[in-house]
């Protein structure tokens, strides 16, 4: 029994030297290090209308990665200030089914009769990207457990940005068509047993010229690049744990929120869109920063 009790007790002092408690006096250091930010971004920008291209958004990433540096330094007394910048990016895509449409009574309205099934390779593609970049200055209180642990309350504040690019061109190829002749049917010759006698056949009005005809590949592709600036918040708490010396690890959790007012969007960096929606990006964040520093 006295062995166990000298043991815990030898435990214990041992664990109370590695954590012993800060002073209340003024502490000094600070880090920098790389910071990815996950953001649970609640809804994204025009949902409704990406729908309408074809396109899902609920397959842009979730959580949404912004990849950044974050640096941090005391200020005076527990008063920390610090720096962050970052930029992610997700994008969705879809290839588009093509319908040859002959309007033979003039209506307006898509008869069954009046159309055929485009079935040749390089289809009309759609590609919609949501770009975010994040700068922003912080400021936090620290509240010191033991030695090398710390727990701090504060606040993220800066401008932030959105692209939204929407990308629509031809000739992106299909898959199972790139195993297909590129040259048109194909039949087997005189050696049934040897691909080295196949023969291709070409569809022609004469011996002279061939069919013209629809092709997807002669499209014009479009793209458009929406954006707007924001201002950023985000509040948050942070939990500080220096490993080594001269390395350490910061976890932060908090949420975030900045709005781009209505008709604030603009075409390609240049041209105010007047109509355009109101958006606010905001969802729960999470950052993870191993940094090298006090």
């Amino acid at each position: 029994m006295k062995k166990i009790i000298t043991y815990i007790t030898f435990l214990m002092t041992s664990l109370y030297s590695q954590f012993d408690l800060y002073p209340v006096t003024d502490f000094f250091g600070g880090g920098i290090g790389y910071s990815p930010m996950y953001i649970s971004i609640e809804k994204f920008p025009a949902t409704d209308l990406l729908e309408s291209l074809g396109l899902n958004p609920k397959q842009f990433d979730s959580p949404f990665v912004v990849h950044g540096g974050e640096g941090f330094a005391h200020m005076t007394g527990k008063w920390r200030i610090g720096s962050y910048a970052g930029i992610g990016s997700s994008s969705i895509s879809t290839v588009t089914n093509i319908q040859l449409w002959k309007d033979d009574d003039s209506d307006g309205i898509v008869d069954d009769n009046e159309t055929a099934v485009y079935d040749g390779n390089f289809s009309p593609s759609i590609e919609a990207k949501v770009t975010i970049s994040l700068g922003a200055a912080s400021i936090e209180y620290v509240m010191p457990v033991f030695q090398d642990l710390e727990i701090s309350a504060g606040a993220m504040m800066g401008l932030g940005r959105m692209n939204l690019s929407i990308d629509q061109y031809a000739a992106n190829p299909k898959w199972t068509e790139m195993f297909e002749f590129a040259y048109g049917p194909n039949l087997p010759g005189i050696d049934e047993d040897s691909s080295a006698t196949v023969d291709y056949y070409y569809i022609v009005d004469n011996v002279t010229n061939p069919i013209s005809g629809f092709s997807a590949a002669n499209a014009p592709g479009v793209m458009s690049d929406l954006s707007g600036t924001f201002f950023n918040f985000q509040p948050y708490v942070a939990v500080k744990w220096q490993l080594l010396d001269r390395v350490g690890l910061r976890i932060s959790a908090g949420f975030n929120k900045g709005t781009i007012g209505q008709g604030r969007w603009k075409l390609n960096s240049r041209y105010l869109i007047g109509d355009s929606e109101a958006y606010t990006l905001s969802g729960v964040t999470f950052r993870t920063m191993l940094y090298l520093g006090l």
